[in-house]
């Protein structure tokens, strides 16, 4: 059995024609794949990259999603920012705690 995280999953979804094009062009110019592409754009929303978030939040107000929900999920992360900050704990830092644990105690 492989380890959670590990399995390779497709997404897939239509788009129109041209835009997939000028998307290809524009990626093939950066040196990109759409594979990288995607899979860095997915990370980053998943992390909360600050960049990635704010786009989300425009694309939200242009979508017309209610504003309650918009400040619900503003305030949540306002929370989870000061938590982090509460703690001082980033992704490096806990990595390395899990680290050590496993040093410690490998037959956990």
């Amino acid at each position: 059995m492989s380890e959670y995280g590990s399995d390779r999953k497709q997404i897939c979804f239509d788009s129109v024609t041209k835009l997939h094009a000028d998307l290809k062009v524009r990626l093939h110019n950066d040196n990109i794949k759409i594979k990288e592409f995607f899979n860095e754009i997915i990370k980053a929303y998943v992390e909360r990259d600050e960049h990635v978030i704010n786009f989300v939040e425009e694309l939200k107000e242009k979508k017309k999603i209610s504003k309650n929900m918009r400040k619900k999920a503003t305030r949540s992360r306002q929370k989870q920012a000061q938590t982090t900050n509460q703690f001082g704990l980033n992704k490096n830092e806990i990595e390395n705690i899990f680290d050590i644990i496993e040093k410690e105690h490998p037959d956990l």
